[in-house]
């Protein structure tokens, strides 16, 4: 995640072509198949993609979201979550979400809402930690073009010091926004539109001092609240970790294997660097091919080319009901996933 606190690259300059398709060249070990079994390999898109949110769209092709190292939040296209084509952006200069002048667009979270995309973004400059917010912007396509509809809250008004990265959550037939970095995670209601703060909701908070980049997934009788710790963007020197606890409501409390809490910032390791790629972070919804195997997305800095932040894509599993990818780390190639018309 884009956060004030660790320095990182400014934005850079939006790409001069779209349509690229982008796939990962780098090869390894990790995964033995028999002849013929198709493989992908990490990174997925080589070019800079960080903070990654997906959806599914009703044609069944895949949509993601990244922070704007393309200007104006890059949108990339998907039929099999290994080939992605860059097919525009959520917003041109003229639509460009403004309430924080000098603020770059951070951590983008797409929803399908009441029978339109809404996309949640982070609005904030460096060291901006009490002007940054939150905003949404809605459309009738996946691919945009986004309205914005303006700022749902700032750090100043909310009460909660650098308020970025959204996560939105349904639970029990309620809406609600997950957000913050490094100043604790919290959560509030929304209003049925998922448009608005709700009228009289109050935050809470979920998860201490250590995590930013949350998302939690439901599955189950668990609910579990993925989160990154550490230098998201210092390049090489990056310390990003993907971490987990799980609670038996959404509320939580979130507890590690021992039983302590993710507010004490407790918590499992899910993803941590190897010998390939460091600072792997800020991870994607899970989303589950045609055979119901789970997927997530992440970014991380290839040891090879480490200019920016590109996209990593693994399987998740589960034991014991517990989170983990092979090796706890990112693969160099693995079986692609399933998808019977493909």
């Amino acid at each position: 995640m884009n956060t004030p606190i660790h320095l990182s690259l400014v934005v850079r300059a939006l790409l001069p072509v779209f349509g690229l398709v982008f796939a990962g060249r780098c090869k390894g070990k990790d995964e033995k198949s028999s002849p013929g079994t198709p493989l992908y390999h990490n990174p997925v898109i080589s070019s800079g993609t960080p903070d990654p949110s997906i959806i599914r769209a009703k044609d069944g092709s895949f949509y993601l979201y990244g922070t704007e190292d393309i200007r104006n939040i890059p949108i990339f296209h998907s039929t099999d979550l290994v080939h992605w084509t860059l097919t525009g952006a959520a917003f041109t200069n003229a639509t460009r979400p403004n309430f924080e002048p000098q603020g770059g667009l951070w951590a983008p979270d797409i929803n399908y809402i009441q029978g339109q995309y809404v996309l949640y973004y982070s609005m904030s400059m460096w060291g901006g930690e009490w002007t940054c917010g939150i905003g949404v912007a809605t459309s009738a396509r996946p691919e945009g073009a986004f309205a914005d509809c303006g700022m749902l809250f700032r750090s100043n008004t909310i009460g909660v010091q650098n308020s970025i990265d959204p996560f939105y959550m349904e639970d029990e037939g309620k809406k609600y926004l997950f957000w913050g970095s490094f100043r604790g995670i919290y959560g509030i209601e929304l209003t049925s539109d998922g448009l608005a703060v709700a009228p009289g909701a109050e935050k809470k908070q979920v998860a201490g001092t250590a995590y930013e980049g949350s998302y939690i997934h439901k599955r189950g009788r668990y609910y579990y609240l993925f989160a990154s710790i550490g230098s998201c963007c210092e390049g090489l020197a990056s310390t990003y970790t993907t971490v987990a606890g799980r609670a038996e409501n959404l509320w939580g409390p979130y507890l590690n294997k021992s039983g302590q809490p993710m507010l004490e910032n407790q918590h499992e390791v899910v993803i941590h660097k190897n010998a390939a790629f460091t600072g792997v972070g800020h991870n994607s919804e899970i989303v589950q091919d045609d055979a119901g195997n789970d997927w997530i997305f992440y970014h991380g800095v290839n040891v090879k080319s480490p200019k920016g932040r590109c996209l990593l894509l693994d399987q998740i599993f589960w034991e014991n009901d517990w989170p983990f990818v092979r090796n706890n780390a990112p693969s160099a190639q693995a079986q692609v996933p399933v998808f019977n018309d493909k």
